[in-house]
């Protein structure tokens, strides 16, 4: 794994602890020579978490939509900006990018831009870790979503094991660098639904 693609909220949240988990994870990344693929903004947590690899000597890549960049949230100080015409041209891009994504808090499109990563995941467009950053308990209402949407048969024990989750970052990317992605002939296997 090169390269961590990372979702995350445009505010700064409210809590304290969300901007000092993307400082953190911003640090870690660029420690163990990662390159921080991300929405291209100098807001809220992405700003945060870009700042901190930059800071830290790392690179970092930013995807944003021309739109976006004419509001002034583009970071003008990032080691690459990709502007392009579209989000699903941002999404697409970041993907093309990543070598894994992972999400910290924020709201719709942070979590948008992470399901369709896990999705690309299930269908077999892709095959990338997809992790789940816990900050304080933030995610504990989603995992159990997905626990609980496992244990009803909407999603596949083996798609669920897709999405790796975990409160250190540290941690967690290790587990993204040694994940594994299903045989393929699980991928979209109903046989034992």
């Amino acid at each position: 794994m090169r390269s961590v693609c990372v979702f995350c909220g445009s505010s700064p949240g409210g809590d304290p602890r969300f901007g000092a988990a993307a400082d953190d994870l911003g640090r870690l990344l660029a420690e163990q020579g990662l390159t921080l693929v991300y929405g291209g903004g100098h807001v809220g947590l992405m700003g945060r978490v870009a700042d901190a690899v930059l800071a830290a000597g790392g690179e970092a890549h930013g995807v944003i939509t021309a739109a976006l960049r004419d509001r002034e949230v583009a970071h003008d100080g990032l080691t690459r900006l990709d502007v392009v015409a579209t989000m699903h041209e941002r999404k697409a891009r970041m993907s093309d990018l990543a070598d894994g994504f992972l999400m910290l808090p924020g709201g719709f499109g942070t979590l948008d831009e992470f399901f369709e990563a896990v999705t690309w995941t299930q269908l077999g467009i892709q095959a990338k870790p997809c992790a789940v950053l816990d900050v304080d308990g933030f995610f504990t209402p989603l995992v159990a979503f997905i626990e609980a949407a496992t244990d009803s048969r909407f999603i596949h024990p083996e798609h669920r094991d897709m999405v790796v989750t975990g409160d250190d970052p540290r941690q967690l990317l290790d587990r993204m660098a040694a994940w594994q992605p299903p045989p393929a002939g699980k991928w979209l296997d109903r046989s034992d639904r």
